[in-house]
């Protein structure tokens, strides 16, 4: 049975503006197409902060590298994304979706080098009994930095090459990588393919914007799509929107 991992950019199912405000119509069409990949294999989904996440993290000063030791604050930025989760895990419900989460804080952790460490039993056990496992952007402890910010692509990397994932999507609100002309570079097999035309994102993202997404999907060794939500039905029919990234 074929695996596929798809993320949903927090900006695909929030208004990344409006603090904790579900984008109803994206994550409605979001849940209709993981519900269409689930009747026919397995599915991880991956969702972002968006909103939740991402505004509480900057209110505590946290980011993929920057810490805290603040358990008040790795509390108000966890269940933020635990309370977009539930959001989530409802509309695929309401799909007959059996959806069930997987909260990275309590699943993995960095080490002090910064590198993920997340274990997949829990995931992997899921998935055999014909669930459908729901990760999140999230904080999680890091050696020497108290905890810091676990970003969706992140958790999608390593995902999709400890499960063995046969496709992976990663679905934001722009229709793929973009050139400096504002049109999607077809495919990107090194980061120097794309590196004149990746700026930051312009909402407030405390996880790298696509820069970073590039280069975390280029070390993933195996082909991943970066599309946008009129992307998403072509996605699940098996075809290729927006722009492949083939790691060498």
């Amino acid at each position: 049975m074929s695996l596929v991992v798809l993320k949903l950019g927090g900006s695909v199912v929030t208004d990344k503006d409006e603090p904790e405000t579900v984008d109803e119509a994206g994550l409605a069409a979001a849940a209709d197409a993981v519900a269409s990949l689930a009747e026919s294999g397995q599915v991880v989904v991956v969702h972002g902060g968006g909103s939740f996440g991402h505004h509480h993290a900057a209110d505590h000063g946290v980011s993929s590298e920057t810490g805290t030791h603040d358990a008040a604050g790795v509390r108000a930025i966890h269940d933020a994304m635990k309370r977009l989760n539930d959001a989530v895990l409802d509309a695929l419900s309401e799909r007959g979706v059996a959806a069930l989460p997987v909260h990275p804080l309590s699943a993995g952790a960095r080490k002090e080098d910064g590198s993920l460490s997340l274990p997949l039993a829990a995931t992997e056990t899921m998935l055999a009994e014909g669930f459908v496992p729901v990760l999140h952007g999230d904080v999680i402890a890091h050696a020497g930095e108290g905890a810091t910010i676990v970003s969706g692509d992140d958790l999608v990397v390593s995902l999709a090459s400890g499960l063995g994932a046969d496709r992976v999507g990663l679905c934001s609100t722009v229709p793929g990588v973009l050139d400096t002309d504002g049109e999607v570079i077809p495919e990107i097999t090194a980061f120097e393919d794309a590196a004149e035309a990746l700026g930051g994102s312009e909402s407030t993202d405390v996880t790298g914007g696509m820069a970073a997404k590039v280069r975390k999907l280029l070390a993933l060794g195996a082909p991943a799509h970066v599309f946008g939500p009129d992307g998403l039905s072509a996605f699940v029919a098996g075809e290729s929107p927006g722009t492949v990234i083939r790691g060498e």
